[in-house]
């Protein structure tokens, strides 16, 4: 015999008594689980999204162009669920806010 039919031959009876125990361990494993009742992990909670509105609308409350401010501001505070406080500036307060950028490259955010 060659060695790769013996390697065919040896390794059929260690697959055969694999599935046999497998077989024969399946019904007591059937039983254990069946006796604790399986429930999914429940999902971490999100941060308690801001009222963006009111947020922006602080936000915006000085600028020349408020629907344009409000509509960006809007968007960013969608997507980081945080506004920095005051009318301008204060971008170390929220970081993500500040890191978001136009395609151009300048910043998004009022």
């Amino acid at each position: 015999m060659c060695s790769k039919q013996l390697n065919t031959v040896l390794r059929i009876p260690s697959l055969w008594s694999c599935s046999v125990c497998l077989d024969q361990n399946s019904d007591e494993s059937k039983d254990a689980f069946a006796q604790v009742p399986w429930s999914p992990a429940p999902a971490p909670s999100p941060m308690n999204p801001i009222d963006c509105r009111s947020a922006c609308a602080s936000r915006c409350a000085l600028s020349s162009r408020p629907n344009l401010c409000n509509r960006a501001c809007g968007s960013c505070c969608a997507r980081c669920n945080c506004v920095p406080p005051g009318t301008s500036g204060n971008y170390h307060m929220c970081p993500c806010y500040a890191a978001i950028t136009t395609r151009g490259g300048r910043p998004k955010c009022p």
